[in-house]
Order: C-alpha cells, then sequence, then structure tokens
C-alpha cells in the first residue's frame, strides 16, 4: 500500500524519478522493465490519480461488475477514454503525458507532490497541495480529531 508524502521534480520531457520506497512497491522483484501505470484525471484539475497497472486491472473488473449497460458505457467514455498509460524506464522515471501535464497545470522542470493513497498514488501541484490542506484543515477539524485519536 502505499502512504507518504514525496516531492520530485519533472525534467524537461516532464518524468519524474519515482522515490525509492513507491519503486520498491511498484517493482517487487527489483524488475523495472514492463512495470506500468495509468493516469486518471480527477473532476476537479487540481491532482491526477496514478494507479499501478495490475491495480487498474482489477479496478476496471470491479467497476464492470458492479455498472449495468449503460452506466458502464458512461464510465468508459467519460472516464476511462481519458486515461493514459506510461511505463517505468531503466532508471526509474515515469513519463506524465502531455495533455494531463496541462491539466493539473504542470510545468516542465517543475516539482510536484506525490501522495500516497492507499492502492494509488495523486500528484499535485505543490500549491494547489498546500492549498487543499488549508482548506481541508479548516473544513475538517472535528474529523481531523477523531482520526488523530484512532492512532
Amino acid at each position: 500500500m502505499f502512504s507518504g508524502e514525496y516531492v520530485c521534480k519533472l525534467d524537461e520531457k516532464g518524468r519524474f524519478l519515482l522515490p525509492s520506497a513507491i519503486r520498491d512497491l511498484l517493482c517487487p522483484d527489483g524488475q523495472v522493465s514492463e512495470k506500468g501505470v495509468v493516469f486518471l484525471k480527477r473532476a476537479d484539475p487540481t491532482s491526477l490519480k496514478v494507479y499501478p497497472l495490475s491495480e487498474w486491472t482489477n479496478l476496471m473488473k470491479q467497476t464492470r461488475a458492479k455498472l449495468d449497460e449503460e452506466q458502464s458505457r458512461l464510465f468508459m467514455h467519460f472516464v476511462v477514454s481519458e486515461t493514459a498509460t506510461s511505463e517505468l524506464d531503466k532508471a526509474g522515471r515515469i513519463l506524465i503525458p502531455g495533455k494531463l501535464r496541462k491539466h493539473i497545470n504542470l510545468a516542465d522542470d517543475q516539482e510536484i507532490v506525490l501522495v500516497g493513497m492507499y492502492e494509488h498514488l495523486e500528484i499535485w501541484e505543490p500549491s494547489n497541495w498546500r492549498r487543499y490542506l488549508a482548506q481541508a484543515e479548516n473544513r475538517h477539524e472535528v474529523s481531523m480529531s477523531k482520526i488523530m485519536d484512532l492512532l
């Protein structure tokens, strides 16, 4: 399961080096080749979801089983058609496809925030991430207190 917050830097091609802790989870056998991820737009243009290819395949099967034919078509047309895949290169880098970098307003050679979210990751532009955290903290003070009491 993915957890933690990581600051990564995009290179001039829109690639970033996966932190070793995340790379170890994606490639437990140590083999980087043929390990892919699926990028998924969120409804709001503040972040992207990133699923390991195996997790995305499972999610697709689960979703298909839960949706009727019309819902399934909508899901495929409006969600899945907007996804993009990328493979880790031998150096452990992942390319964020250009259309998705534009979706969350990322420039080449800038930092990103990678956030572990159990079975997937999120990619944020740093100022949007800080803004989200500040707003969430203010909105969910009582809930945060209950969550912290669990630990």
